[in-house]
């Protein structure tokens, strides 16, 4: 009987100890440095909720451990088009980061991440929208007046078939009054009120990404071909007007070269005649009556042929060297 009974409290022991460490494990839950618990009981907050990690207990089976993210998280916008003020038509994607700042409000109004996200959706987008719509389009793209090289403006008139491109606003003519980073705080200003009694903080809103519609980046990019290419064309233009400059410069310079070239050809040739004239003044002015003999032959060799045939006078100068030549002869 002694052995059974100890046998039967050791048992009973066991058994207590296994209970205790299975109610110890079920009511002990642990809160690390990313994590905020409301507990709650019978789906009701009781006590505060827990904001610090370490090791927290609660009544088992009836209390129950409702964990929620402490850190910063992200909401990514859905992207669409909005019309600007000045009508043009884009394509924007925002951003968010927020985070949770009371649980226990979080949890009585959302419950959970995903309905919190829907709850973002429907406060952030119309923000963006009524930010967007406005402003002009360079107020969502720029922060400052920099000076800038081009613009790109687009209108969009009426409805979406009629675009059109305005080329009478220059950069120098619009001077920003918002500004992209004012324009986000103006949808943080608007959204975060709406959020305060879910609990939830928003940090910041942000623009991921601007671009035109479809319809409008096709006239956009026709524009900047035109554009393109009308710059081609003045490039184009400017080189064949330089290129008829350099060939005119080409044309003057060679008339230039030819003109001294010939001016000096004939200098030194009429100086060259004049030597010649001289020498052939001095060389026939020792004997006259040879220059006159060469000269009568001369002019007997180009002007009589084998057939010519003239008629001269008897006492005739061009028939004194023939006639002495025949009184010579005997004839």
């Amino acid at each position: 009987m002694g052995v059974t009974k100890m046998k039967t409290q050791y048992i009973i022991l066991i058994v207590i100890v296994a209970l205790g460490c299975m109610g110890f494990a079920a009511s002990a839950y642990v809160v690390d440095e990313t994590q905020q618990v409301v507990v709650t009981q019978f789906n009701k907050v009781v006590g505060e909720p827990i904001t610090k990690p370490g090791l927290n207990f609660r009544i088992p089976f009836i209390q129950r451990p409702n964990y929620f993210l402490k850190n910063i998280q992200e909401w990514d916008g859905e992207p669409g088009q909005i019309p600007t003020l000045d009508k043009t038509y884009i394509w924007l994607d925002t951003f968010a980061r927020w985070r949770i700042i009371d649980p226990v409000a979080f949890f009585e109004t959302v419950t959970e991440r995903n309905r919190a996200l829907s709850r973002l959706d429907d406060i952030i987008n119309p923000a963006v929208r009524n930010a967007v719509t406005s402003h002009h389009l360079i107020e969502t793209v720029r922060n400052s007046n920099r000076e800038m090289t081009t613009l790109e403006q687009v209108d969009v008139a009426g409805d979406d078939s009629d675009v059109a491109i305005d080329n009478s606003i220059e950069p120098s003519e619009y001077i920003i009054q918002t500004g992209r980073e004012k324009l986000s705080k103006e949808i943080l200003k608007a959204s975060q009120p709406k959020l305060e009694k879910f609990g939830i903080e928003l940090i910041d809103v942000k623009i991921k990404r601007v671009n035109y519609v479809q319809k409008v980046r096709e006239s956009v990019y026709g524009r900047m071909v035109a554009e393109r290419n009308q710059m081609a064309e003045k490039i184009r233009s400017e080189g064949r007007g330089e290129a008829f400059r350099i060939e005119g410069d080409k044309e003057k310079d060679l008339k230039l070269i030819q003109s001294d070239a010939y001016r000096t050809a004939q200098e030194i040739k009429g100086t060259a005649d004049a030597e010649a004239t001289a020498i052939y003044a001095q060389a026939y002015s020792m004997d006259p009556e040879y220059y006159s003999f060469t000269k009568a032959l001369e002019v007997y060799r180009t002007s009589l042929g084998a057939k010519s045939k003239a008629v001269l006078s008897t006492d005739s100068e061009f028939l004194r060297y023939l006639k002495d030549f025949s009184s010579s002869n005997g004839k």
